[in-house]
């Protein structure tokens, strides 16, 4: 159980708002089931969730940094 001691012991930065169900309830709850791979599953999840929105904005960055295909030529008016 040195596991579960370890989890225990951690410090958690966020603040529990009075009356809150999250805060009160669902976190606390969250705390006391989550193991330690479980947290690291959702973690990898959220950096590949972001991984995808990068390669989503590269492709369009792409898209817009792309020269204009010649739709015909300049000609100066005089």
């Amino acid at each position: 159980m040195p596991e579960m001691e370890a989890e225990n012991t951690q410090t958690h930065t966020h603040t529990h708002a009075p009356g809150c169900f999250v805060c009160q309830t669902a976190i606390p709850l969250l705390e006391k089931c989550w193991s330690q791979v479980s947290r690291d599953h959702f973690r990898n999840s959220r950096v590949e969730f972001l991984k995808g929105l990068r390669s989503l904005l590269d492709d369009r960055i792409a898209d817009l940094s792309r020269e204009p295909q010649g739709k015909g030529t300049h000609v100066p008016v005089e």
